[in-house]
């Protein structure tokens, strides 16, 4: 090879390294040119979620009115909300179903009804958890609790934010149940979980569960005598011009399990995850004492517009206590995990207390 073909070929190779790095240098740009127009249209797209509940004025759907504006102060108006109370959208189940695959961005649902998602979210209706409202709060907020039941239903399409204790539970009917011995023979609607449904057939009743759109029609034509639920229902939705008489038997706990729509969630820009994230943890840590004003008003609003409420004598309020004592230990003993919920939801009960 002469020294001029070396020269030539030096100087190829030379051009086509240029080329290539020039070719590199162009796609680089447009690589990232792509990637800051994609940053800009998230972050200038408006993302509606259409939050649903089956409550209407109870602590739910304070909540749910107060995550609606931070979400859209905090976001800018990059989220729109709109709000569905009293089962707008649908049964609790179909409600749940929308949410899972996107058609609802978030539900606000006693935790109880997802246990077709999976059993463990039922373990919060454990009778005995909690002994007030305060407690109750301080058990939602437990580490060790949010960590298990927001974490449950990830690979089932939902994405867990926010549980509070909305009130207490209370039986509804349309005669008055003053002493134990009254639960006898009553056909009483539970929410669906086992853990209400053994407490019930404990008391000699028979539970019947179903969703709470159902209970005013069932009062009315017979199939059912009474209704576990919270007086912050009974009250805000008229219950009492179907049934007049509360018993305040406290237990279980109604809680309220705040759920995101996973694929909904996941299509959000990261700022605006976390944001979804962290307003929700703000407004369970604020609902406490929003929580306790509204049952407080809701007893009060009973008694003012007619209605009765009643407590067992102690002595056997007592007695139920003790024959609710074992419910949780004997439904969850032959299911492992929902055994070492159980015995999750226990421990940071007692270590709330």
């Amino acid at each position: 090879m002469n020294a001029n073909n070396g020269a030539e070929g030096n100087m190829n190779i030379v051009k086509r390294i240029c080329v290539t790095q020039a070719i590199a240098a162009a796609a680089a740009l447009i690589l990232s040119s792509t990637l800051a127009l994609n940053v800009a249209i998230a972050q200038d797209k408006t993302f509606t979620m259409k939050m649903t509940l089956p409550t209407l004025n109870d602590p739910s759907y304070v909540f749910a009115k107060n995550y609606a504006a931070a979400l859209e102060k905090d976001s800018g108006g990059r989220i729109k909300t709109e709000i569905y109370p009293a089962s707008q959208l649908g049964s609790i189940p179909r409600q749940i179903e929308g949410t899972q695959f996107g058609a609802i961005q978030c539900a606000l649902i006693p935790p109880e009804f997802f246990v077709g998602v999976d059993e463990r979210f039922e373990v919060m209706a454990a009778p005995g958890l909690v002994e007030s409202m305060d407690h109750g709060q301080r058990l939602a907020a437990d580490p060790a609790v949010k960590k298990l039941m927001l974490g449950l239903g990830a690979n089932k399409g939902l994405h867990g934010v926010a549980l509070f204790m909305n009130a207490p539970s209370s039986l509804i009917a349309k005669a008055p149940v003053r002493r134990l011995a009254d639960f006898n023979g009553k056909k009483i609607r539970v929410l669906a979980s086992p853990f209400q449904t053994q407490a019930i057939a404990r008391l000699g009743a028979t539970p019947v569960a179903m969703t709470l759109g159902d209970v005013i029609p069932a009062i009315q034509q017979g199939a059912i005598d009474g209704a576990i639920g919270g007086i912050v229902v009974w009250t805000p939705m008229h219950f009492q011009d179907t049934a007049k008489y509360v018993t305040e038997t406290g237990q279980p706990a109604v809680y309220a399990i705040v759920e995101i729509s996973k694929t909904w969630y996941e299509s959000l820009p990261p700022d605006l995850q976390e944001l979804v994230d962290d307003d929700a943890a703000k407004e369970q840590s604020a609902i406490g004492p929003i929580a306790s004003d509204i049952v407080n008003k809701a007893r009060k609003g009973w008694t003012d517009t007619g209605g009765e409420l009643i407590s067992l004598p102690a002595d056997e309020q007592a007695d139920m206590m003790k024959t609710f004592a074992s419910v949780g230990a004997d439904v969850s003993k032959s299911k492992p995990l929902l055994n070492d919920a159980y015995q999750i939801v226990t421990a940071a009960a007692k270590r709330t207390q």
